[in-house]
C-alpha cells in the first residue's frame, strides 16, 4: 500500500512507482517529486529492514553514489561563495595533494573524473581504511594519478568523495558532515540529508535488503560479473574495452568483508557512497539546482554558478565505465528515457538516485533499500523518472 500524498496530475508516478517496489516483506522505497518549485509527489510504501517494520515519512536509506551529487552540490554552494575556484589548482587548497606530480590538477578536473585518481586498489591494504578520513586523504596526496590529468574521464567510484570533501575542509576547517548540515540541510529544512548519520537517529535508518547489496562481498561478485559480461559484449560487437579499471575503482582488498549495514560505516562519512537520505530531502535539494538556485526564498547558489557547474566537461568514453557519461562538475546525464539534453543529476549502486531538469524545472529522487542495480541506479530510477516526464509534458 502507498503512502502519503500525490497531486491528480501525477498518478503515473505513483503507477509507475507501485511496479518497481518489492514483494511484501522484500524491501521499501520513497520517491519524490517537484515540478516548478510544487511537491507533486512523495510516497513511500514496504519495509525497511528484516523484521518487517514498515517504511515511514521519515526513513533514511543508504544510497551508495547519489551521495556524490549531493556533495558536488556542497561544493558549489562554496565556489558561490568565492571560497574556491573551479580552475584553481586544488593544491591551493590543500598543499599536500601537490605530492606525485599533482600540483596543476584542478578542481574542474577533479569534478568531471578527469584527475586520474581512481586506483583505490592501489591507495590502500584494506577496505576498512574507507572509515578513516585522514587516512584516506593522506593516501590520496600521495597517490600519482593512472593518466595524464586531464586526459581523459574514469569514474571516481570511492575515491570521489574524499577528494572533494576534503576541499570542503580545507576551505571551512569544519568536517565534511557539519558543513553539509549547516550549508545545505539547513537552510533547505532537510530532514533526511546525512553523510555520517548521528547514532541518535539510527532509529530512522532502513537496512539494506535483497541479494547481497548490504554486504561489500557481492558487490565485488557483481562487479566482476558485470565487467565480465559487459567484455564478453564488447568483444562480440569488436569494440577494444577493457573493464579492469572498474575493479581499481571500486574493489580495495578485503572489499567482501566491507558491510555496508554495519553501524561503523552507517556513522562515517564517505561523501561518495554512503549518504543516509529520504527522497523529499533529495528531490527538494535537486528542486533548488531546476529553479536557478532558489526555492521557497532560499538562494543557496547564482544561476551562473549552476550553468557552469552543469556544462557537460566531457563527452567520450569513460575509462572505468565503458560509456560516455557526459560529466559536468560532479554529476552525470539524468537517468531517464526521454530526451532532455540539460538534465543532470547522480545516480548510485543499489537503484537510488536524483535528478534535475531545468527546461521543466523538474526534480525527481528516489531511495530504496532492495535489488542490486548497475554503479548508476538501474531500471527503477528510469521508470519512475520517465513517468515523471510525461506527466509533466501532457500537464
Amino acid at each position: 500500500m502507498l503512502n502519503g500524498e500525490v497531486h491528480p496530475d501525477f498518478w503515473g508516478v505513483a503507477r509507475a512507482f507501485a511496479k518497481v517496489l518489492p514483494k511484501p516483506g522484500g524491501g521499501g522505497a520513497a520517491v519524490c517529486v517537484y515540478h516548478r518549485g510544487e511537491k507533486v509527489v512523495d510516497l513511500w510504501a514496504g519495509t525497511r529492514n528484516e523484521a518487517g517494520d514498515p517504511w515511514d515519512h521519515d526513513t533514511v536509506s543508504l544510497s551508495y553514489s547519489t551521495t556524490k551529487g549531493v556533495a558536488s552540490t556542497l561544493l558549489h554552494v562554496l565556489v558561490d561563495r568565492g571560497l574556491l575556484d573551479y580552475d584553481a589548482p586544488v593544491a591551493r587548497y590543500w598543499a599536500e595533494f601537490a605530492e606525485g606530480g599533482k600540483a596543476q590538477v584542478t578542481v574542474r578536473q577533479l569534478l568531471s573524473h578527469q584527475a586520474g585518481l581512481y586506483d583505490i586498489r592501489g591507495m590502500i591494504d584494506d577496505a576498512h581504511a574507507m572509515l578513516d578520513w585522514d587516512a584516506m586523504t593522506a593516501a590520496l596526496a600521495r597517490a600519482e594519478p593512472v593518466h595524464p590529468p586531464g586526459a581523459a574521464s574514469g569514474y571516481h567510484g570511492l575515491t570521489y568523495g574524499w577528494l572533494v570533501g576534503e576541499l570542503v575542509q580545507r576551505v571551512t576547517g569544519k568536517r565534511f558532515s557539519e558543513v553539509l548540515r549547516e550549508e545545505l540541510a539547513q537552510p533547505l529544512g532537510l530532514q533526511g540529508l546525512f553523510c555520517g548519520l548521528p547514532k541518535d537517529r539510527f532509529d530512522r535508518r532502513a537496512r539494506l535488503l535483497g541479494q547481497g547489496i548490504h554486504v561489500g562481498g557481492s558487490q565485488l561478485v557483481w562487479a566482476k560479473r558485470f565487467a565480465k559480461t559487459i567484455n564478453h559484449g564488447f568483444r562480440l560487437a569488436r569494440i577494444r574495452v577493457d573493464l579492469r579499471n572498474l575493479a581499481l575503482a571500486l574493489m580495495p582488498p578485503g572489499m567482501e568483508a566491507f558491510d555496508f549495514n554495519s553501524d561503523d560505516v552507517v556513522a562515517a562519512s564517505i561523501p561518495a557512497a554512503n549518504g543516509m537520505f529520504d527522497a523529499r530531502s533529495l528531490a527538494k535539494l535537486y528542486a533548488l539546482l531546476a529553479n536557478g538556485g532558489e526555492l521557497d526564498g532560499v538562494r543557496l547558489l547564482s544561476e551562473r554558478t549552476i550553468r557552469t557547474a552543469t556544462t557537460i566537461q566531457t563527452r567520450s568514453r569513460d575509462r572505468v565505465v565503458p560509456i560516455a557519461m557526459h560529466w559536468r562538475l560532479g554529476y552525470h546525464r539524468a537517468p531517464v528515457a526521454r530526451r532532455l539534453p540539460n538534465a543532470f543529476g547522480h545516480a548510485g549502486y543499489g537503484g537510488s538516485g536524483a535528478w534535475a531538469d531545468p527546461d521543466h524545472q523538474l526534480a525527481v529522487a528516489l531511495v530504496l533499500n532492495s535489488g542490486v542495480g548497475t554503479p548508476f541506479g538501474d531500471l527503477r530510477i528510469v521508470r519512475v523518472g520517465t513517468a515523471a516526464v510525461a506527466c509533466v509534458q501532457n500537464r
